[in-house]
């Protein structure tokens, strides 16, 4: 140290200063409402609106994913839209224990944060933006597609701008009005499927000899060449099953299991259905090339023009659909990461009229509309990004899972995935994956191209202490040429600094123990943008306070001179309103509390805290 008592290392502003200590003893919790950290108008959503929102995405899978898995897997195709129904099973087991443990908007993102670091979870953000992004682009694309057949006059990149723009109005009128316009597509879409289904069911069986003659066909490729790529083109059957994670806090409680169930149903009985039907009613080779309108010839096959008319209008409902899913769920995803500052914090501003994040959708509908430009309208050059950045949000989210039992086991949840059930999902994942990769390897690169553009965003805002060390010190290096100019920059970027690092965090103490205090010092350090944290102790008696806990944190304090830890008592009972109080009290937003991870005899369940974060297991 030097004279000044401050350390010799390091520049004057990277000193947060010596820490205090603080008791509150008059905190007032009496009849406190407590606020909500995300989405305060929650809870408005029933099973039927929920599982419109997120089912239009998946079963809108049933227009294409028979005929990419036929590609692949020739007259196996039902067999493999079968094991991929047998993973998505598992995969309801997966999600559910997740979304019970912690209920909150975020999917993969939140099971990750909660369970890692803000790096990990943020780098899985970035994958599920990228796979909103494709889905809303290529639904909107490919149902303006649709409508060009029904309407050749109609100009297909305007039209798909137009949808796209539709759908950001209905989200910034609200999200119950946009599951109200999805319900109404569900539905209609359940109703045509049903048709085509029973029509085709009636026609295979009165003439079953195409159906036999396609099985007869010899394969050029073995049994287990043929299940293993149907396989993986058939997992873009399950492709929308993430998306009820990312708005799980607008589903009324014991919502979210059954939309996962509901999902799993409408896959499990139309895919390998529909697939099993368009062996009996086209011939093989008619179904290997990848007709997009497979579903229509089906129909006109089974009921005449009528049904493929019908089924074409319906493609264009649910592929719109689709499209209203992606808004929905990146505005979950993203407001909670802009509450977690990983993203810039003028998104989370609301419209007085609706209270909705109109930035959010913005933004997203100015993204997808400058890639649609960029494609010229070939929205196919993103199926490759829409491929992996999917199987890979999935293969973190059972990863979430796994972590979640080791590092949370305490946590309490209603539903429980047992281990080998994760393991073989997980597994059978990363099968998919690899075999999306060995069909086509320029899947990557694309890939790599958006994930990269998208993460840099992300980035900025991880890095953005560190580039504004980089500017003052640019700045420094030519102020004796430009001194005047260069000290207002100085003092800007100050004062930003000063600014983010002045944001405290805060966390609950159970006892005195100097191990579990540095770990918690340590998580400050190396994941949050502060040099501020608030040890608090909540204490009924005054002899439940420990004695050595103000010299442990005193020594610890001054372990990390970057770090200024506080030290405060506060006289009450832990729970949702002592919270709430202290949080308006401190200044401290709730989602930057953090508590170790609660007992099987907790009282309080961890949404009822607001957002406190769990940072040790």
């Amino acid at each position: 140290m030097d004279d000044s008592g401050k350390p010799r290392a390091g520049e004057e502003w990277d000193f947060a200063g010596w820490g205090t200590a603080t008791r509150i003893s008059n905190l007032d919790t009496a009849g406190l409402a407590v606020s909500r950290l995300d989405q305060p108008r929650r809870h408005t959503l029933g099973t039927w609106s929920s599982t419109a929102i997120c089912g239009n995405d998946i079963t809108s899978s049933c227009l294409y994913v028979s005929a990419l898995c036929a590609a692949q897997a020739g007259v196996y195709a039902p067999v493999a839209l079968l094991l991929v129904a047998v993973v998505l099973f598992l995969f309801r087991k997966v999600y559910a224990e997740v979304g019970s443990a912690l209920p909150l908007n975020g999917g993969t993102y939140t099971v990750l944060l909660n369970t890692t670091n803000k790096s990990m979870a943020a780098g899985a953000a970035c994958l599920t933006l990228l796979s909103y992004i494709a889905t809303a682009v290529i639904s909107a694309g490919e149902a303006m597609h649709y409508a060009h057949n029904l309407w050749p006059r109609l100009d297909v990149f305007w039209a798909t701008l137009g949808l796209l723009s539709l759908f950001a109005g209905l989200n910034i009128v609200g999200i119950s009005e946009s599951a109200v316009v999805a319900l109404g597509i569900f539905v209609a879409h359940l109703a045509t499927l049903t048709v085509l289904c029973a029509t085709g069911a009636l026609v295979v069986a009165q003439d079953p000899s195409l159906l036999a003659a396609n099985w007869a066909v010899p394969s050029s490729r073995g049994l287990s060449h043929a299940l293993f790529f149907g396989f993986a083109a058939a997992m873009l059957g399950i492709s929308g099953f993430e998306s009820s994670a990312n708005f799980i806090e607008e589903q009324k409680s014991g919502v979210f299991p059954k939309t996962l169930r509901n999902m799993w149903i409408a896959v499990t009985i139309f895919n390998p259905l529909i697939s099993l039907l368009s062996l009996g009613l086209l011939p093989l080779g008619e179904i290997e090339q990848v007709p997009p309108d497979l579903l229509a010839r089906m129909g006109e096959h089974s009921a005449g023009p009528w049904l493929r008319y019908a089924v074409s209008v319906d493609a264009v409902l649910v592929l719109s659909g689709a499209v209203l899913t992606s808004f929905v769920g990146v505005t979950g995803l993203v407001r909670r990461m802009g509450l977690d500052r990983c993203l810039p914090q003028f998104l989370l501003r609301e419209n007085r009229w609706r209270g909705t994040n109109h930035w959010i959708i913005l933004l997203f509908l100015g993204v997808c509309c400058a890639i649609l430009a960029t494609t010229r309208g070939q929205v196919s050059l993103l199926a490759g990004v829409y491929t992996l950045s999917f199987l890979s949000v999935m293969a973190l989210f059972a990863v979430g899972n796994l972590l979640l039992k080791v590092r949370r086991a305490r946590l309490p949840r209603d539903h429980r995935a047992s281990w080998t059930t994760v393991i073989v999902a997980l597994g059978a994942v990363l099968l998919g994956l690899l075999g999306n990769v060995l069909l086509d390897p320029a899947y990557v690169r694309v890939f790599l191209v958006y994930f990269v553009a998208v993460g840099a965003a992300v980035a900025v805002m991880f890095l953005r202490l560190h580039l504004l060390r980089a500017v003052l010190f640019a700045v420094r290096s030519v102020s004796e040429k430009v001194l005047a100019t260069s000290r207002w920059v100085q003092e800007s970027v100050r004062a930003k600094m000063d600014e983010i690092n002045a944001r405290a965090v805060v966390y609950f103490a159970k006892g005195d123990d100097p191990a579990e205090l540095n770990r918690a010092a340590l998580y400050v350090l190396q994941n949050e943008q502060t040099n501020r944290l608030q040890v608090v102790f909540v204490y009924a008696r005054e002899e439940e306070v420990p004695p050595a806990l103000a010299d442990h944190l005193r020594e610890i304090d001054r372990l990390y001179p970057r770090l200024r830890i506080d030290f405060v008592t506060v006289h009450g009972v832990f729970g949702p309103e002592l919270i709430e109080a202290l949080s308006r009290s401190l200044g401290v937003p709730k989602n930057y509390m953090f508590i170790g991870t609660p007992g099987d005899h907790f009282p309080h369940r961890i949404e009822d805290l607001g957002g406190v974060r769990l940072i040790l297991g």
